[in-house]
């Protein structure tokens, strides 16, 4: 969908099993991989990764919005903007919003990756123990 202002971008917001953010917008700042970034309307085409954090965009009306998301994609594409992540929250206060971030998405993210440390230790073992039992055959 196209800009209702000359002076604003479209934002979509995608979850997963829902569209959390479908308006206009006048600017938007993010966080990636490699620190925060922000975006005009008139911002070249942009492809970033980001990480769990705040997404803080304004509206035509010029009210600012908070977003705890997780990690996620960014796409802006001449006057449109889609963020495909797995969760957010919608929050007002900035304090309460990074906590939650923090607990949600930054710790379940840390939780991920000692399962997967885990898993990957199972599955070598299991490797090692095939081979052992085609060396005895």
């Amino acid at each position: 969908m196209p800009p209702e202002a000359p002076d604003a971008m479209h934002l979509e917001v995608l979850l997963p099993t829902r569209v959390l953010v479908d308006e206009p917008v006048t600017r938007l700042v993010a966080e990636a991989e490699n620190g925060s970034f922000g975006l005009l309307p008139r911002h070249i085409d942009f492809v970033a990764a980001l990480r769990p954090g705040i997404l803080i965009y304004s509206d035509v009306a010029g009210t600012e919005h908070f977003l705890g998301i997780d990690e996620g994609i960014l796409v802006k594409r001449a006057g449109e903007v889609m963020v495909s992540t797995l969760h957010a929250v919608p929050g007002q206060d900035l304090q309460s919003l990074r906590a939650t971030v923090r607990q949600r998405y930054v710790e379940l993210d840390e939780s991920q990756k000692q399962a997967r440390g885990v898993l990957a230790r199972l599955e070598v073992g299991v490797v090692r123990r095939f081979l052992e039992l085609q060396e005895i055959r």
